[in-house]
Protein backbone atom coordinates (compact mmCIF):
# COMPACT_ATOMS: atom_id res chain seq x y z
CA UNK A 1 0.00 0.00 0.00
CA UNK A 2 3.25 2.38 0.66
CA UNK A 3 4.24 2.46 -2.92
CA UNK A 4 3.12 3.36 -6.47
CA UNK A 5 0.53 5.19 -8.07
CA UNK A 6 -2.77 4.21 -6.92
CA UNK A 7 -6.36 4.42 -7.64
CA UNK A 8 -9.05 5.80 -5.97
CA UNK A 9 -10.62 3.00 -5.22
CA UNK A 10 -7.21 1.39 -4.29
CA UNK A 11 -6.76 4.11 -1.96
CA UNK A 12 -10.32 3.90 -0.44
CA UNK A 13 -9.91 -0.10 0.07
CA UNK A 14 -6.71 1.05 2.24
CA UNK A 15 -8.02 3.56 3.51
CA UNK A 16 -10.84 0.71 5.32
CA UNK A 17 -8.75 -1.55 6.09
CA UNK A 18 -6.75 1.10 8.40
CA UNK A 19 -10.19 1.71 9.99
CA UNK A 20 -10.67 -1.87 10.53
CA UNK A 21 -7.36 -2.42 12.00
CA UNK A 22 -8.35 0.64 14.47
CA UNK A 23 -11.61 -1.15 15.35
CA UNK A 24 -10.13 -3.96 16.52
CA UNK A 25 -7.36 -2.23 18.50
CA UNK A 26 -10.21 -0.81 20.23
CA UNK A 27 -12.49 -3.83 20.55
CA UNK A 28 -12.44 -4.52 24.66
CA UNK A 29 -13.19 -7.70 25.76
CA UNK A 30 -16.63 -8.16 27.34
CA UNK A 31 -15.70 -9.58 30.27
CA UNK A 32 -12.99 -6.73 31.44
CA UNK A 33 -15.81 -4.19 30.40
CA UNK A 34 -17.80 -6.17 33.01
CA UNK A 35 -15.08 -5.94 35.11
CA UNK A 36 -14.98 -1.97 35.05
CA UNK A 37 -17.99 -2.08 36.21
CA UNK A 38 -18.18 -4.04 39.09
CA UNK A 39 -15.24 -2.42 40.45
CA UNK A 40 -17.52 0.80 39.35
CA UNK A 41 -20.19 -0.76 41.96
CA UNK A 42 -17.54 -1.64 44.58
CA UNK A 43 -15.97 1.75 44.83
CA UNK A 44 -19.86 3.43 45.28
CA UNK A 45 -20.32 0.84 48.02
CA UNK A 46 -16.99 1.82 49.91
CA UNK A 47 -18.05 6.04 48.63
CA UNK A 48 -21.35 5.33 50.60
CA UNK A 49 -19.77 3.79 53.78
CA UNK A 50 -17.21 6.44 53.38
CA UNK A 51 -20.05 9.04 53.39
CA UNK A 52 -21.38 7.81 56.71
CA UNK A 53 -17.85 8.01 58.37
CA UNK A 54 -17.43 11.28 57.55
CA UNK A 55 -20.75 12.25 58.29
CA UNK A 56 -20.37 10.96 62.16
CA UNK A 57 -17.01 12.69 62.12
CA UNK A 58 -18.34 15.71 61.58
CA UNK A 59 -20.89 15.58 63.63
CA UNK A 60 -18.39 14.80 66.84
CA UNK A 61 -16.22 17.67 65.78
CA UNK A 62 -18.96 20.05 66.10
CA UNK A 63 -20.54 18.55 69.34
CA UNK A 64 -17.08 19.77 70.80
CA UNK A 65 -17.20 22.97 69.33
CA UNK A 66 -18.51 24.84 72.10
CA UNK A 67 -16.40 23.46 74.50
CA UNK A 68 -13.34 25.95 74.09
CA UNK A 69 -11.75 27.66 71.08
CA UNK A 70 -9.05 25.69 70.13
CA UNK A 71 -12.32 23.15 69.04
CA UNK A 72 -14.28 25.60 67.46
CA UNK A 73 -11.73 26.26 65.67
CA UNK A 74 -10.68 22.71 64.95
CA UNK A 75 -15.27 22.49 63.68
CA UNK A 76 -14.35 25.24 61.75
CA UNK A 77 -11.70 23.37 59.50
CA UNK A 78 -13.67 20.41 58.81
CA UNK A 79 -16.28 21.94 57.94
CA UNK A 80 -13.96 24.00 55.37
CA UNK A 81 -12.71 20.81 54.41
CA UNK A 82 -16.53 19.00 53.88
CA UNK A 83 -17.19 22.26 51.96
CA UNK A 84 -14.61 21.26 49.52
CA UNK A 85 -14.70 17.92 49.43
CA UNK A 86 -18.57 18.10 49.03
CA UNK A 87 -18.22 20.61 45.81
CA UNK A 88 -15.89 18.54 44.14
CA UNK A 89 -17.52 15.24 44.62
CA UNK A 90 -20.96 17.23 43.31
CA UNK A 91 -18.44 18.31 40.30
CA UNK A 92 -17.39 15.07 39.44
CA UNK A 93 -21.34 13.39 40.24
CA UNK A 94 -22.29 16.14 37.15
CA UNK A 95 -19.46 14.72 34.87
CA UNK A 96 -20.74 10.84 35.47
CA UNK A 97 -24.46 12.46 34.66
CA UNK A 98 -22.83 13.52 31.37
CA UNK A 99 -21.18 10.55 30.33
CA UNK A 100 -24.48 7.92 31.33
CA UNK A 101 -27.31 10.68 29.43
CA UNK A 102 -25.00 8.84 26.33
CA UNK A 103 -26.06 5.16 27.31
CA UNK A 104 -29.28 3.50 27.04
CA UNK A 105 -28.99 1.71 30.36
CA UNK A 106 -26.14 2.28 32.65
CA UNK A 107 -25.75 -0.80 33.71
CA UNK A 108 -25.25 -2.17 30.69
CA UNK A 109 -21.42 -2.42 30.89
CA UNK A 110 -20.70 -4.45 28.25
CA UNK A 111 -22.03 -2.23 25.48
CA UNK A 112 -20.32 0.59 27.17
CA UNK A 113 -17.04 0.46 24.87
CA UNK A 114 -17.80 3.97 22.65
CA UNK A 115 -15.08 6.65 23.36
CA UNK A 116 -16.14 9.20 21.48
CA UNK A 117 -18.49 11.07 24.48
CA UNK A 118 -16.10 12.04 26.44
CA UNK A 119 -13.50 12.56 23.75
CA UNK A 120 -15.64 15.27 22.21
CA UNK A 121 -16.08 16.88 25.51
CA UNK A 122 -12.59 17.42 26.91
CA UNK A 123 -11.19 17.23 23.19
CA UNK A 124 -11.60 18.76 19.76
CA UNK A 125 -9.06 19.21 17.40
CA UNK A 126 -5.96 18.20 19.63
CA UNK A 127 -6.65 20.50 22.17
CA UNK A 128 -8.15 20.66 25.51
CA UNK A 129 -12.09 22.31 25.26
CA UNK A 130 -13.46 24.54 27.77
CA UNK A 131 -14.76 21.54 29.63
CA UNK A 132 -11.89 19.67 29.62
CA UNK A 133 -9.95 23.51 31.21
CA UNK A 134 -12.74 23.04 33.62
CA UNK A 135 -11.87 19.46 34.54
CA UNK A 136 -8.64 20.53 35.46
CA UNK A 137 -9.25 23.67 37.26
CA UNK A 138 -11.72 21.69 39.35
CA UNK A 139 -8.87 19.46 40.23
CA UNK A 140 -6.41 22.05 40.96
CA UNK A 141 -8.97 24.00 42.76
CA UNK A 142 -9.56 21.26 45.27
CA UNK A 143 -6.14 19.86 45.65
CA UNK A 144 -4.52 23.67 46.70
CA UNK A 145 -7.76 24.24 48.91
CA UNK A 146 -7.05 20.89 51.17
CA UNK A 147 -3.20 21.15 51.20
CA UNK A 148 -3.59 24.63 52.21
CA UNK A 149 -5.78 23.52 54.87
CA UNK A 150 -3.67 20.19 56.21
CA UNK A 151 -0.29 22.59 55.81
CA UNK A 152 2.55 21.43 57.39
CA UNK A 153 0.60 19.18 60.44
CA UNK A 154 0.03 16.34 57.98
CA UNK A 155 3.10 15.89 55.33
CA UNK A 156 1.62 12.19 54.92
CA UNK A 157 -1.48 13.53 53.68
CA UNK A 158 -0.55 16.61 51.65
CA UNK A 159 1.64 14.52 50.28
CA UNK A 160 -1.39 11.91 49.11
CA UNK A 161 -3.39 15.12 47.79
CA UNK A 162 -0.08 15.79 45.40
CA UNK A 163 0.01 12.62 43.88
CA UNK A 164 -3.63 11.73 43.38
CA UNK A 165 -4.88 14.77 42.22
CA UNK A 166 -1.71 16.18 39.92
CA UNK A 167 -2.86 17.40 36.82
CA UNK A 168 0.68 17.86 35.73
CA UNK A 169 1.63 16.47 32.44
CA UNK A 170 2.59 12.65 32.67
CA UNK A 171 5.73 11.40 31.10
CA UNK A 172 5.89 8.26 29.52
CA UNK A 173 8.84 5.85 28.66
CA UNK A 174 9.19 3.45 25.95
CA UNK A 175 12.81 2.09 26.03
CA UNK A 176 14.55 5.09 25.25
CA UNK A 177 11.74 7.43 23.70
CA UNK A 178 9.76 9.91 26.33
CA UNK A 179 6.83 11.63 25.35
CA UNK A 180 4.35 13.62 27.54
CA UNK A 181 0.27 13.46 27.79
CA UNK A 182 -1.30 16.09 29.84
CA UNK A 183 -3.76 14.67 32.58
CA UNK A 184 -6.98 14.29 30.15
CA UNK A 185 -5.50 12.80 27.55
CA UNK A 186 -3.74 10.34 29.47
CA UNK A 187 -6.65 9.10 31.88
CA UNK A 188 -9.83 9.78 29.35
CA UNK A 189 -9.35 10.20 25.87
CA UNK A 190 -9.30 6.95 23.63
CA UNK A 191 -10.90 4.71 26.54
CA UNK A 192 -14.29 3.00 26.47
CA UNK A 193 -17.18 5.06 28.64
CA UNK A 194 -17.44 2.59 31.67
CA UNK A 195 -13.53 2.90 31.90
CA UNK A 196 -13.52 6.71 32.16
CA UNK A 197 -16.98 5.94 34.52
CA UNK A 198 -14.60 3.65 36.59
CA UNK A 199 -12.06 6.36 36.86
CA UNK A 200 -14.01 9.32 37.80
CA UNK A 201 -15.68 7.00 40.77
CA UNK A 202 -12.15 6.24 41.80
CA UNK A 203 -11.48 10.17 41.93
CA UNK A 204 -14.75 10.52 43.90
CA UNK A 205 -13.39 7.49 46.24
CA UNK A 206 -10.22 9.49 47.07
CA UNK A 207 -11.99 12.47 47.87
CA UNK A 208 -13.94 10.86 50.35
CA UNK A 209 -10.77 9.11 51.47
CA UNK A 210 -8.66 11.77 52.41
CA UNK A 211 -11.76 14.20 53.90
CA UNK A 212 -12.18 10.61 55.97
CA UNK A 213 -7.80 10.79 56.98
CA UNK A 214 -7.80 14.37 57.62
CA UNK A 215 -11.34 14.44 59.78
CA UNK A 216 -10.05 11.26 61.54
CA UNK A 217 -6.56 13.26 62.50
CA UNK A 218 -8.39 16.30 63.78
CA UNK A 219 -10.28 14.18 66.02
CA UNK A 220 -7.24 12.28 67.15
CA UNK A 221 -5.01 15.11 67.36
CA UNK A 222 -6.82 18.47 68.33
CA UNK A 223 -9.61 16.51 70.66
CA UNK A 224 -7.13 14.12 72.23
CA UNK A 225 -7.64 15.57 75.55
CA UNK A 226 -11.70 14.87 75.78
CA UNK A 227 -10.48 11.24 74.12
CA UNK A 228 -8.51 10.67 77.12
CA UNK A 229 -11.25 11.80 79.39
CA UNK A 230 -13.71 9.42 78.12
CA UNK A 231 -11.91 6.63 77.45
CA UNK A 232 -8.83 6.42 79.39
CA UNK A 233 -8.32 7.86 82.54
CA UNK A 234 -12.44 7.76 83.79
CA UNK A 235 -15.39 5.46 83.58
CA UNK A 236 -18.77 6.13 84.72
CA UNK A 237 -19.60 4.65 88.40
CA UNK A 238 -23.28 3.93 89.61
CA UNK A 239 -23.65 4.20 93.23
CA UNK A 240 -26.79 2.56 94.54
CA UNK A 241 -28.64 2.14 98.24
CA UNK A 242 -28.53 -1.75 98.26
CA UNK A 243 -27.67 -4.28 95.29
CA UNK A 244 -30.47 -6.10 94.73
CA UNK A 245 -34.17 -4.40 93.50
CA UNK A 246 -37.45 -6.02 93.62
CA UNK A 247 -40.17 -4.99 91.04
CA UNK A 248 -42.26 -2.93 93.60
CA UNK A 249 -39.21 -0.85 94.62
CA UNK A 250 -37.77 2.19 93.03
CA UNK A 251 -34.82 2.28 91.58
CA UNK A 252 -32.26 5.23 93.34
CA UNK A 253 -29.09 4.44 91.50
CA UNK A 254 -26.87 7.89 91.40
CA UNK A 255 -24.17 7.80 87.81
CA UNK A 256 -20.98 9.87 88.62
CA UNK A 257 -17.25 10.09 86.96
CA UNK A 258 -14.38 8.32 88.61
CA UNK A 259 -11.17 8.85 87.50
CA UNK A 260 -8.93 5.08 87.31
CA UNK A 261 -5.71 5.69 86.07
CA UNK A 262 -2.29 4.37 87.76
CA UNK A 263 -2.26 8.01 90.17
CA UNK A 264 -5.41 7.17 91.80
CA UNK A 265 -4.13 3.67 92.99
CA UNK A 266 -4.18 3.53 96.83
CA UNK A 267 -1.18 2.97 99.06
CA UNK A 268 -2.64 0.49 101.20
CA UNK A 269 -6.33 -1.58 101.08
CA UNK A 270 -8.03 -2.76 104.40
CA UNK A 271 -11.03 -4.54 103.22
CA UNK A 272 -14.19 -6.98 105.09
CA UNK A 273 -16.79 -9.24 103.75
CA UNK A 274 -19.39 -10.24 106.00
CA UNK A 275 -16.67 -8.98 108.88
CA UNK A 276 -14.03 -11.32 107.47
CA UNK A 277 -10.53 -9.43 106.60
CA UNK A 278 -9.89 -9.92 102.57
CA UNK A 279 -6.89 -12.18 101.83
CA UNK A 280 -3.82 -10.64 99.59
CA UNK A 281 -4.97 -13.31 97.12
CA UNK A 282 -8.19 -11.95 97.11
CA UNK A 283 -7.92 -8.53 95.40
CA UNK A 284 -5.65 -6.82 93.25
CA UNK A 285 -4.81 -3.33 91.46
CA UNK A 286 -5.90 -2.65 87.85
CA UNK A 287 -5.05 0.67 86.67
CA UNK A 288 -6.74 2.70 90.24
CA UNK A 289 -8.87 0.60 90.88
CA UNK A 290 -8.78 -2.55 93.06
CA UNK A 291 -10.26 -5.45 91.36
CA UNK A 292 -11.98 -8.40 93.89
CA UNK A 293 -11.18 -12.41 93.12
CA UNK A 294 -13.79 -13.93 95.05
CA UNK A 295 -16.78 -16.30 94.79
CA UNK A 296 -20.15 -14.62 95.14
CA UNK A 297 -21.02 -16.88 98.72
CA UNK A 298 -24.31 -18.45 99.89
CA UNK A 299 -27.81 -16.74 98.60
CA UNK A 300 -28.65 -13.49 100.30
CA UNK A 301 -26.92 -9.79 101.10
CA UNK A 302 -23.18 -9.57 101.57
CA UNK A 303 -21.28 -6.48 102.75
CA UNK A 304 -17.85 -5.32 101.78
CA UNK A 305 -16.45 -2.79 104.64
CA UNK A 306 -13.31 -0.87 105.30
CA UNK A 307 -10.94 1.61 103.82
CA UNK A 308 -8.84 2.10 100.92
CA UNK A 309 -5.90 4.11 102.57
CA UNK A 310 -3.84 7.10 100.17
CA UNK A 311 -1.14 8.81 100.65
CA UNK A 312 -1.78 12.87 100.26
CA UNK A 313 1.76 15.25 101.12
CA UNK A 314 3.02 12.61 103.43
CA UNK A 315 0.46 11.39 105.59
CA UNK A 316 -2.24 8.85 105.12
CA UNK A 317 -5.66 9.84 104.29
CA UNK A 318 -8.52 6.86 104.67
CA UNK A 319 -10.89 6.51 102.24
CA UNK A 320 -14.06 4.70 103.89
CA UNK A 321 -15.68 1.74 101.67
CA UNK A 322 -19.49 1.00 102.64
CA UNK A 323 -20.79 -1.20 99.65
CA UNK A 324 -23.03 -4.43 99.57
CA UNK A 325 -23.94 -7.18 96.78
CA UNK A 326 -26.87 -9.72 96.82
CA UNK A 327 -26.11 -13.06 95.62
CA UNK A 328 -29.47 -14.88 93.88
CA UNK A 329 -30.57 -18.22 93.41
CA UNK A 330 -32.68 -20.81 91.51
CA UNK A 331 -32.32 -19.58 87.82
CA UNK A 332 -34.91 -19.67 85.98
CA UNK A 333 -33.48 -18.92 82.52
CA UNK A 334 -31.21 -20.28 80.48
CA UNK A 335 -27.95 -18.14 78.64
CA UNK A 336 -27.62 -19.08 75.30
CA UNK A 337 -25.45 -16.86 73.02
CA UNK A 338 -23.23 -17.85 69.87
CA UNK A 339 -20.01 -16.76 70.82
CA UNK A 340 -18.99 -14.96 67.84
CA UNK A 341 -22.07 -13.96 66.07
CA UNK A 342 -26.23 -13.67 66.57
CA UNK A 343 -26.70 -15.78 63.99
CA UNK A 344 -25.27 -19.47 62.87
CA UNK A 345 -23.20 -20.09 59.59
CA UNK A 346 -23.95 -22.88 57.18
CA UNK A 347 -20.75 -25.00 56.37
CA UNK A 348 -18.33 -24.11 59.83
CA UNK A 349 -19.00 -25.58 62.75
CA UNK A 350 -20.27 -22.64 65.18
CA UNK A 351 -18.63 -22.34 68.73
CA UNK A 352 -22.06 -22.10 71.10
CA UNK A 353 -21.94 -21.51 74.96
CA UNK A 354 -25.02 -23.40 76.20
CA UNK A 355 -25.48 -22.82 80.76
CA UNK A 356 -28.24 -22.95 82.84
CA UNK A 357 -27.37 -19.91 85.37
CA UNK A 358 -26.27 -21.67 88.83
CA UNK A 359 -26.70 -25.34 87.26
CA UNK A 360 -23.61 -27.70 86.68
CA UNK A 361 -23.05 -27.93 83.32
CA UNK A 362 -23.53 -31.54 83.60
CA UNK A 363 -27.23 -31.28 84.80
CA UNK A 364 -27.98 -29.21 81.82
CA UNK A 365 -29.25 -31.51 78.06
CA UNK A 366 -29.20 -29.36 75.03
CA UNK A 367 -30.70 -30.64 71.28
CA UNK A 368 -30.71 -29.43 67.86
CA UNK A 369 -29.83 -30.75 64.57
CA UNK A 370 -26.16 -30.54 64.02
CA UNK A 371 -25.34 -29.77 67.85
CA UNK A 372 -22.43 -31.18 69.13
CA UNK A 373 -21.01 -30.86 72.92
CA UNK A 374 -17.20 -30.50 73.18
CA UNK A 375 -17.33 -30.00 76.97
CA UNK A 376 -19.12 -28.53 79.79
CA UNK A 377 -20.78 -25.63 78.80
CA UNK A 378 -19.14 -25.33 74.62
CA UNK A 379 -21.03 -26.35 72.35
CA UNK A 380 -20.81 -26.48 68.14
CA UNK A 381 -23.46 -26.19 65.78
CA UNK A 382 -23.28 -27.58 61.90
CA UNK A 383 -26.37 -26.20 60.35
CA UNK A 384 -28.08 -28.28 57.90
CA UNK A 385 -30.59 -26.83 55.39
CA UNK A 386 -33.06 -24.43 56.07
CA UNK A 387 -33.52 -20.77 57.37
CA UNK A 388 -33.67 -21.02 61.11
CA UNK A 389 -32.44 -23.57 63.72
CA UNK A 390 -33.72 -24.34 67.07
CA UNK A 391 -31.97 -25.25 70.25
CA UNK A 392 -34.03 -27.02 73.24
CA UNK A 393 -32.54 -26.59 76.77
CA UNK A 394 -33.20 -28.91 79.42
CA UNK A 395 -31.49 -28.94 83.09
CA UNK A 396 -32.09 -30.11 86.74
CA UNK A 397 -32.03 -27.53 89.47
CA UNK A 398 -29.80 -28.20 92.42
CA UNK A 399 -31.24 -29.63 95.70
CA UNK A 400 -34.52 -31.27 94.64
CA UNK A 401 -35.57 -28.48 92.70
CA UNK A 402 -37.21 -29.75 89.60
CA UNK A 403 -36.75 -29.48 86.06
CA UNK A 404 -36.76 -26.19 83.85
CA UNK A 405 -36.11 -25.98 80.24
CA UNK A 406 -35.55 -23.18 77.64
CA UNK A 407 -35.16 -22.22 74.06
CA UNK A 408 -34.13 -20.37 71.68
CA UNK A 409 -33.97 -20.14 67.89
CA UNK A 410 -31.07 -18.70 65.33
CA UNK A 411 -30.96 -17.83 62.09
CA UNK A 412 -28.96 -19.62 59.66
CA UNK A 413 -27.13 -17.72 56.87
CA UNK A 414 -24.37 -18.90 54.09
CA UNK A 415 -20.82 -17.85 53.92
CA UNK A 416 -20.47 -15.18 51.84
CA UNK A 417 -19.24 -14.23 49.12
CA UNK A 418 -15.20 -15.25 48.98
CA UNK A 419 -13.17 -11.97 47.51
CA UNK A 420 -10.23 -13.57 44.62
CA UNK A 421 -6.90 -11.98 45.67
CA UNK A 422 -3.28 -12.26 44.07
CA UNK A 423 -0.36 -12.26 46.14
CA UNK A 424 -2.54 -11.74 48.94
CA UNK A 425 -4.07 -8.41 47.35
CA UNK A 426 -7.68 -7.83 46.23
CA UNK A 427 -6.94 -4.54 44.53
CA UNK A 428 -9.62 -3.34 47.59
CA UNK A 429 -11.72 -1.77 44.34
CA UNK A 430 -9.25 -0.91 42.13
CA UNK A 431 -6.78 -3.06 39.39
CA UNK A 432 -3.69 -4.82 41.46
CA UNK A 433 -0.63 -3.67 40.20
CA UNK A 434 1.67 -5.71 39.15
CA UNK A 435 5.13 -6.77 36.81
CA UNK A 436 4.88 -9.70 34.35
CA UNK A 437 6.99 -11.32 35.87
CA UNK A 438 5.51 -10.98 39.49
CA UNK A 439 2.23 -12.77 37.98
CA UNK A 440 3.48 -15.90 36.16
CA UNK A 441 5.20 -16.46 39.75
CA UNK A 442 2.27 -15.36 41.96
CA UNK A 443 -0.78 -17.58 43.55
CA UNK A 444 -4.19 -17.05 42.77
CA UNK A 445 -6.18 -17.13 46.17
CA UNK A 446 -9.54 -16.55 47.54
CA UNK A 447 -10.48 -14.75 50.74
CA UNK A 448 -13.46 -14.15 53.14
CA UNK A 449 -13.05 -10.36 53.88
CA UNK A 450 -14.82 -9.12 57.16
CA UNK A 451 -15.65 -12.85 58.20
CA UNK A 452 -15.96 -13.94 61.80
CA UNK A 453 -14.40 -17.37 61.14
CA UNK A 454 -10.52 -18.13 59.64
CA UNK A 455 -11.52 -20.38 56.77
CA UNK A 456 -8.38 -21.54 54.68
CA UNK A 457 -10.03 -21.32 51.02
CA UNK A 458 -7.85 -23.82 48.37
CA UNK A 459 -7.94 -22.62 44.30
CA UNK A 460 -8.51 -25.60 42.18
CA UNK A 461 -8.64 -23.49 39.36
CA UNK A 462 -9.29 -20.52 37.57
CA UNK A 463 -9.44 -18.18 33.86
CA UNK A 464 -6.74 -15.95 32.73
CA UNK A 465 -7.87 -13.17 29.68
CA UNK A 466 -5.83 -11.34 28.04
CA UNK A 467 -7.64 -8.50 25.93
CA UNK A 468 -7.91 -9.77 22.78
CA UNK A 469 -7.19 -13.07 23.62
CA UNK A 470 -8.87 -16.22 23.67
CA UNK A 471 -9.27 -16.84 27.90
CA UNK A 472 -7.44 -19.75 28.78
CA UNK A 473 -8.53 -22.05 31.41
CA UNK A 474 -6.39 -22.95 34.37
CA UNK A 475 -6.14 -25.84 36.49
CA UNK A 476 -4.40 -25.30 40.49
CA UNK A 477 -3.47 -22.05 41.23
CA UNK A 478 -0.52 -20.33 39.90
CA UNK A 479 -0.26 -19.49 35.79
CA UNK A 480 0.34 -22.28 33.53
CA UNK A 481 2.19 -22.59 30.10
CA UNK A 482 -0.85 -21.62 28.00
CA UNK A 483 -2.01 -18.77 30.55
CA UNK A 484 2.09 -17.37 30.29
CA UNK A 485 2.44 -17.61 26.86
CA UNK A 486 -1.24 -15.36 26.50
CA UNK A 487 0.68 -13.50 29.10
CA UNK A 488 3.76 -12.84 26.75
CA UNK A 489 1.40 -11.41 24.17
CA UNK A 490 0.11 -8.96 26.44
CA UNK A 491 1.53 -4.94 26.06
CA UNK A 492 2.73 -3.20 29.22
CA UNK A 493 -0.60 -0.58 31.06
CA UNK A 494 -3.03 -3.50 29.37
CA UNK A 495 -5.61 -5.41 32.27
CA UNK A 496 -5.66 -8.88 32.70
CA UNK A 497 -8.90 -10.48 34.16
CA UNK A 498 -9.14 -13.15 36.54
CA UNK A 499 -12.05 -14.70 36.88
CA UNK A 500 -13.92 -18.13 37.42
CA UNK A 501 -12.27 -18.75 40.18
CA UNK A 502 -12.69 -21.97 42.20
CA UNK A 503 -12.38 -23.02 45.08
CA UNK A 504 -13.28 -24.79 48.05
CA UNK A 505 -13.09 -24.90 52.26
CA UNK A 506 -10.27 -26.84 53.63
CA UNK A 507 -11.28 -29.69 55.78
CA UNK A 508 -15.07 -29.31 54.46
CA UNK A 509 -15.15 -29.66 49.99
CA UNK A 510 -18.86 -30.52 50.36
CA UNK A 511 -19.66 -27.01 50.82
CA UNK A 512 -20.21 -24.98 47.73
CA UNK A 513 -19.26 -21.53 47.92
CA UNK A 514 -21.10 -18.49 46.15
CA UNK A 515 -18.99 -17.38 43.18
CA UNK A 516 -15.92 -15.79 43.69
CA UNK A 517 -15.09 -12.11 42.83
CA UNK A 518 -12.92 -11.79 39.71
CA UNK A 519 -9.34 -10.06 40.11
CA UNK A 520 -8.35 -6.87 37.53
CA UNK A 521 -4.51 -6.90 37.01
CA UNK A 522 -2.59 -3.69 35.47
CA UNK A 523 0.85 -4.74 33.30
CA UNK A 524 3.38 -2.07 34.71
CA UNK A 525 6.14 -3.29 32.45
Amino acid sequence: MAGGKQSARQKMINLMYLVFIAMLALNMSKEVLSAFGSINEKLERSNTSFEAKNTKALGDLKKSASTSEKAEATAAKAEQAHTLSNDYYAYIESQKTLLLSDVDDPTDYEAMDKTSFLDGLYYEGGKLTEAGKEYLAKMDEYRNGMVALTGENNAVLTAQLNSDFSTEPITITDGSTKTTQDYISYNFVGFPSVSSLTKMTQTQNDIKSVENEYLSKLLAGDLKALSEVSEQNYETVMTTSKGAYYSSDSFDGMISLGRVDETTKPERVELKIDGRPLRADQWEFKGGRVALKLGAGSVGEHKITGNLIFLQDGAEVPVKVEKSYTTIGKPNSATIAADKMNVVYRGVANPMTIDFAGIDPSKVRASAPGLSKKSGTSYTLSPGTGREVKITVNATLPNGGGPVSDDATFRIKDIPRPTGTIRGEDGDGACVKMQRAGLERSSIGAELLDFDFDLKLNVSGFSFKVSGQPTVRVNGSKLDGAAKGSLKRAKRGETVQIFDIQAKISGNSGYRLRKISPICIELTN
